[in-house]
């Protein structure tokens, strides 16, 4: 039987009453908001899950929503075909196997914009702190020591920003910088657009050896783990702030530890680690705890309410459109395709990317006595995704016919719209 998404869901695993969704790691409320009057039963809950705890709370999920500690592992979705999205409520995906996902005709959706301006702001914020070192005048107040005193206190007027990594969040932060008064460098892997005075610099060592304060926002490839450590450290200028609001993995936190306490960096500002705690509570630990003008937050750049609202309403959003049209526009995972109108009835097949597979499928859809009312085709890599309107109820011999393909990933049937 094919899978039917909407109000009425039939997944692999047995007729239901309601599709579910499942909501971990405390998505906004506007989420569990949206999928319920899209139709689903959604559960929220606070904490990530482990693997297996992942596993079994799957039973019967037909959408999984997520932020960055639980991770979709290609063994999970293995284990829970009946899955048929999962939204990741932030901007990275690399804790999603998207490949597996892809291969198991999961669609993937996250929020690529819906926190930058916050993540900017604190970025914006970090830098004035760590210039004025207020976090020390704020640890020796309370401590009782009165302190004022300008010494290594700086305005950030016509200091020099390098940003490493001129994405959504490293153009838009060059802008605000830039207003501040900042001379603003930055680096990236792929020739990017420079937004007012900014300077692209030919290297990262370039922009190391020019800036007084450098800030990574790069994305969670493989390749970024470790990319910053005791040489990059050493070869930035003497008394330099260096900022981390991107990905835990890509920073070395022992060479950044011995820098500042050498005094070669005057301060830091890290939200991201290499291992965080799952739950709201846990014990954190790392090496740059205590350390002087070291400023650590766990995780919060993009955690506005603000934000998370966007997030939860965007991703939600999308989640929402997939189950009720086939709509992919912006999934990380699958082919984009959105096919507007309205017709009597309508499936969408993932299949792999070989010649001839759009004639097969129309070619059924005319043995079986049905005109195509509306049709869109896109592929990405190996794979392919139809999404095809027709004239009248799809019979039970037709979604046999198309599933039997041997091309076919997943084919889903729509219910009838209104």
């Amino acid at each position: 039987m094919a899978e039917r998404l909407g109000c009425d869901v039939l997944l692999d695993e047995g007729e239901r009453d309601m599709p579910t969704a499942l909501l971990l790691e405390n998505i906004d409320p506007v989420a569990v908001e949206l999928l319920s009057s899209a139709g689903f039963e959604v559960e929220s809950v606070h904490g990530a899950l482990d693997e297996d705890d992942l596993t079994a709370a799957l039973d019967g999920v037909d959408l999984l929503g997520i932020r960055s500690k639980t991770q979709v592992t290609a063994d999970v979705l293995a284990r829970r075909p009946g899955l048929a999205a999962v939204g990741a409520f932030c901007i990275g995906t690399n804790q999603i196997d998207l490949a597996a996902a892809a291969g198991a005709g999961v669609a993937v959706f996250n929020a690529p914009y819906s926190n930058t301006r916050s993540v900017v702001e604190l970025a914006i914020a970090e830098i004035i702190s760590l210039a004025r070192r207020l976090i020390d005048r704020d640890r020796a107040l309370h401590a009782g020591v009165w302190d004022k005193s300008a010494t290594g206190s700086h305005e950030i007027r016509g200091r020099t920003l390098g940003i490493v990594g001129y994405g959504n969040i490293g153009s838009q932060l060059s802008v605000l910088a830039e207003s501040l008064g900042m001379r603003v460098l930055f680096y990236d892997l792929e020739d990017k657009l420079a937004l007012g005075n900014a300077q692209p610099c030919g290297s990262l060592e370039e922009l190391l050896e020019r800036a007084e304060t450098v800030t990574l926002h790069v994305d969670g490839r493989a390749g970024n783990a470790g990319m910053f450590g005791a040489e990059q450290f050493a070869r930035m200028r003497r008394r330099s702030l260096f900022l981390n609001l991107s990905r835990g993995f890509v920073v070395d936190h022992e060479a950044l530890r011995e820098h500042v306490l050498s005094g070669h960096i005057a301060g830091a500002a890290v939200d991201v680690f290499p291992d965080e705690p799952k739950s709201q509570g846990d014990e954190f630990s790392s090496v740059l705890r205590g350390l002087p003008n070291v400023i650590l937050t766990p995780h919060v750049g993009g955690s506005t309410q603000e934000a998370q609202y966007d997030i939860g309403r965007f991703v939600a959003g999308k989640l929402a459109d997939f189950t009720r049209t086939g709509t992919t526009t912006l999934s990380v995972n699958l082919p984009a395709v959105a096919l507007h109108g309205s017709s009597a009835a309508r499936f969408a097949l993932l299949h792999r990317n070989v010649p001839g597979v759009l004639a097969n499928v129309d070619a059924l859809v005319g043995e079986h006595g049905l005109n195509v009312d509306g049709q869109v085709l896109a592929t990405r890599g190996q794979l392919g995704y139809v999404v095809t309107d027709v004239n009248a109820a799809l019979p039970p011999a037709l979604l046999a016919a198309l599933r039997a393909l041997p091309e076919t990933v997943r084919l889903v049937e729509f219910p009838p719209r209104t």
